[in-house]
This record gives C-alpha cells, structure tokens and sequence, in this order.
C-alpha cells in the first residue's frame, strides 16, 4: 500500500439528507386533474350566469303589485 493514502471517515450527522422525490403523476392522472379543474369552471360559470339571469327577469319583471293596479 502506498502510505500516501489519504483515508476520509465520513459520519452518518455528515452525510446530507437526500429530500424525498415527489410522486410522478401518470398521463391519465394529469388528465384527471385538467378535467376536473375545466368541469369546476364550468359549474361556476353556468352558477353565475343563472344568477345574473334571474336578479336580470325580476328587475324586468317585478313580482309586486304595480302602483296602478293598487
């Protein structure tokens, strides 16, 4: 052997931690997740749209009593 040698002692407290790796979604759960997220809009615009739609027909249309019917 040479005596050369240089030996390092590495400690277990010395060695960095190696973070964990995240999950690789699958195609078909990536699509899942798109799918959702556009079906969620969706829900929300045809929520919004009703509601605008009706406050618009009951200010058209009020249901009370007209002051020449009175």
């Amino acid at each position: 052997m040479n005596a050369n040698t240089k030996i390092k002692v590495v400690k277990r407290a010395d060695v960095p931690v190696r973070a964990a790796k995240k999950p690789v979604k699958t195609a078909r759960a990536a699509a899942r997740d798109v799918v959702s997220t556009v079906s969620d809009w969706v829900t929300d615009f045809r929520t919004r749209k009703s509601e605008e739609t009706k406050a618009a027909i009951e200010q058209l249309f009020p249901t009370g009593p007209r002051p020449s019917e009175s």
